[in-house]
């Protein structure tokens, strides 16, 4: 199966007595899907799995997952540290349900290039599922080269990337440009930065995982659509709305920002993040609503 179309990593809205608010949760997920997204991601970045207790982790991918179910969407899970063996550990047991395991790229150590892609070698050995390779720089700290991802793509469970270079880059334009022509169908390229997204599809991309999607499928689900089908003007300008929006819901650290919006919108019941994340400021979560609005209305 190649990954493509939406899909959007779930924030965890939190209760008032800060517990995990699965009612919130499920709701969530059952909305995002029939507003079209093609699939949920539990426990991505967007979900802040680093706070989050083992039995919370469970419940979260345990609910995420019977909403997938349900709707026969693509269920995928984020999985894995910066440690092989416990990264392999962590896939050996992952939940049954899911069709993809979404993989960062090993962070703080900084491995070297051909230490990132052991690292993949290795776990995607160990894996029941296929991989998506999560390549965010400017978090992990390591930049990765066209001939490295290239690497990634040929091993044998790496389905596809999340593509999070902070821009488009030359890398991004010839990796899209060599996944299409030496291996069309087999690996896809995923946008991964929300204000790009619309140029990664321009370039070939074959989807988008989206935090900003928790605030706007049903628009980022027509960005796909008109690029899909080709009517490119109407893609360039639910692009262009859509990198605004995102750049505003970006403005402070995610999901901040996401969650003041949906508390705001009355989708979740509280806006709470826990640290050493603190709320979005009001005037960000006014500024965003406000563009919801906008974009939602367009």
């Amino acid at each position: 199966m190649q990954l493509t179309g939406l899909h959007v990593p779930l924030v965890t809205p939190f209760a008032a007595d800060g517990t995990v608010d699965l009612a919130s949760l499920e709701r969530l997920a059952h909305d995002t899907l029939a507003d079209g997204a093609d699939g949920l991601v539990a426990l991505g970045t967007t979900g802040e799995p680093a706070t989050l207790t083992p039995a919370e982790r469970v419940a979260v991918i345990d609910r995420i997952g019977g909403v997938c179910t349900e709707h026969r969407a693509v269920f995928t899970v984020g999985a894995g540290s910066n440690a092989t063996a416990d990264t392999a550990d962590a896939l050996g047991g992952i939940d049954p349900r899911a069709d993809f395991a979404l993989v960062v790229v090993p962070y703080y150590t900084r491995p070297s290039e051909a230490g990132v892609v052991e690292h993949y070698r290795r776990i995607a050995a160990a894996s029941p599922v296929p991989l998506i390779v999560y390549d965010i720089p400017q978090r992990t700290g390591r930049t990765l080269s066209l001939d490295t991802l290239l690497d990634l793509a040929a091993i044998d469970g790496v389905g596809g990337f999340k593509h999070a270079a902070g821009a488009v880059t030359e890398t991004t334009v010839r990796l899209l440009a060599a996944i299409n022509t030496s291996t069309p169908g087999a690996v896809s390229v995923l946008a991964g930065d929300d204000p790009f997204a619309a140029a990664v599809l321009a370039l070939g991309g074959h989807g988008a995982i989206s935090a900003s999607a928790n605030v706007a499928a049903g628009e980022f689900a027509a960005l796909l659509a008109a690029w899909r089908e080709h009517r490119l003007e109407e893609a360039r300008v639910i692009g262009g709305a859509l990198a605004g929006l995102s750049a505003a819901l970006f403005a402070e650290p995610n999901p901040t920002v996401i969650k003041g919006v949906l508390a705001a919108q009355g989708r979740i019941a509280t806006p709470a993040v826990r640290l050493p994340l603190l709320h979005a400021s009001d005037g960000a979560v006014v500024a965003a609503s406000a563009l919801v609005r906008s974009v939602v209305a367009a």
